[in-house]
C-alpha cells in the first residue's frame, strides 16, 4: 500500500475515533450546558387584580364631567378604580451570581407589556353631547358604556435569590414604565412615564415550568394631567428556555 493510502486510512480512522467519542461524551456535556443555560431565563403570562389609588372621574372624556344625572342620563362620574390586568413578557439572565460577588443570587432583565380595565361603567358620552349643545339640540343618547383602560410597556432589573433550588423569590428594586391611557386626558393627553417596585416568589412545578406571585406599584410622573399610579397583586406562569 502507498503512503498516501496510508496516510489517508490513518485521517479516515482518527475522524471515525473523533466522531465516536463525540457521540459519547461530548454530547452529554452539551447537552448540560444547555439545560444550564437555559435554566433562569423565562417567558412568562401574568394576570390579577389592580386598583387605580385615585379614580378618573369628572373628566370630560371619561363622564362629561360627571353631568349624566344633570342631564336626566347616566349614572354620573366614572369613579371606579379597581380592574384586572393582563400581561406578559420575558426575563433574560444577566449574571447568576451578581458577577462574582453574590454566590446564589442572580441579576436578570425583564421586559414586559400589561394591560388594564378599571371597573368602567355606562357614563354619559362627551362627543355626542358636544355636538349637539353646539347644533342646538336636545341630548340624543348621550349614554354609553366607556371603557377606562391602560396599557403599560415596562424594562426593569429583577434581582433573584435562591439560584439553583425549587422556590426563588425576587424582587424588583425599581423598574422604568412608559404608560398609554384611555381615554385620554381633558387636554387630550395620553403618555407617561414612571416606575415600578415589585416583589414575588415562583416555585418550580415541573422541569422548566414554574408558578409565581407577584406584587408591583407604579408611580407614574402624571404628565398627562391624571393621577395614573396603581398597583397590581397577581399570579403568572412562567417558562424556562
Amino acid at each position: 500500500m502507498s503512503r498516501l493510502g496510508k496516510g489517508t486510512w490513518r485521517v479516515g480512522g482518527f475522524a471515525i475515533a473523533a466522531l465516536m467519542v463525540m457521540s459519547v461524551v461530548p454530547l452529554g456535556a452539551w447537552a448540560e450546558e444547555t439545560t444550564a443555560t437555559a435554566t433562569g431565563n423565562r417567558v412568562f403570562f401574568r394576570g390579577g387584580f389592580a386598583a387605580l389609588t385615585s379614580p378618573r372621574g369628572g373628566e370630560a372624556f371619561t363622564d362629561t364631567y360627571g353631568a349624566g344625572p344633570a342631564l336626566g342620563v347616566g349614572p354620573g362620574a366614572q369613579n371606579a378604580t379597581n380592574g384586572y390586568y393582563v400581561g406578559g413578557g420575558t426575563e433574560l439572565m444577566l449574571t447568576r451570581d451578581v458577577w462574582g460577588m453574590m454566590k446564589n443570587i442572580a441579576v436578570l432583565g425583564e421586559i414586559g407589556v400589561e394591560y388594564k380595565r378599571w371597573n368602567s361603567r355606562t357614563s354619559t358620552s362627551v362627543v355626542p353631547t358636544a355636538v349637539n349643545a353646539v347644533a342646538g339640540g336636545t341630548v340624543d343618547n348621550p349614554a354609553a358604556k366607556i371603557q377606562v383602560t391602560m396599557l403599560t410597556v415596562n424594562v426593569a432589573p429583577k434581582v433573584k435569590f435562591m439560584q439553583g433550588t425549587d422556590f426563588q423569590p425576587w424582587i424588583i428594586p425599581v423598574g422604568l414604565d412608559f404608560h398609554v391611557i384611555s381615554p385620554p386626558s381633558n387636554q387630550t393627553q395620553y403618555l407617561d412615564i414612571g416606575v415600578q417596585f415589585g416583589a414575588g416568589a415562583e416555585y418550580r412545578i415541573w422541569k422548566e415550568l414554574w408558578l409565581g406571585m407577584d406584587a408591583r406599584y407604579h408611580l407614574a410622573s402624571n404628565q398627562t394631567n391624571t393621577v395614573n399610579n396603581y398597583g397590581t397583586v397577581g399570579a403568572y406562569v412562567g417558562i424556562g428556555f
